[in-house]
């Protein structure tokens, strides 16, 4: 059975680097906890004070690009940010996200479509639906579900192993 679920959206555009997400000198903090103030700031340095939990960002392609450093979907993440659409993602921050437990959702035409402050209906590898347009996505495989579900790839091997419940 798949997952649906209703999030207020974030718009951001193309290419949002890692660098765009958490920015260099803040990555000497201590914690992921005590760098999310600063995520996206080169941007929009509002945003991370008036993300939600249970949001979601909505971007163009190439989200995610530039250096590889896993802060930057554990940030999102910590955020309390549900999912990210996007156009396309960089590669090794999809790969990042998933083995964070981050969600990332690949639909070309959201974008184009949604406005900030919409809400948006997500059903995990089926649909999201936006003002009763429906935009298919496709559906994740089962062993990216698992890591998703778990919360993350450690996790999930952990629970796989019989060493968490």
């Amino acid at each position: 059975m798949s997952e649906t679920f209703i999030a207020r959206v974030w718009v951001l555009g193309d290419d949002i680097d890692t660098d765009i997400i958490i920015p260099t000198e803040y990555l000497a903090l201590k914690t992921v906890q005590d760098m999310t103030p600063y995520a996206f700031s080169p941007l929009r340095p509002e945003l991370a004070a008036q993300i939600q939990p249970g949001d979601v960002i909505v971007a163009g392609k190439n989200f995610g690009c530039g250096s590889s450093r896993e802060q930057a979907p554990e940030i999102i993440k910590a955020l309390g940010i549900k999912a990210v659409v996007a156009r396309s993602f960089a590669r090794i921050f999809y790969r990042n996200s998933i083995n964070n437990g981050l969600l990332l959702i690949e639909n070309p035409d959201l974008r184009d479509d949604v406005t900030e402050g919409d809400t948006i209906e997500v059903t995990v590898g089926e649909k999201i639906t936006l003002n009763g347009k429906v935009y298919p996505i496709a559906s994740l495989p089962e062993n990216l579900l698992e890591i998703l579900n778990a919360g993350g790839l450690v996790k999930a091997m952990r629970k796989r192993n019989g060493l968490e419940d």
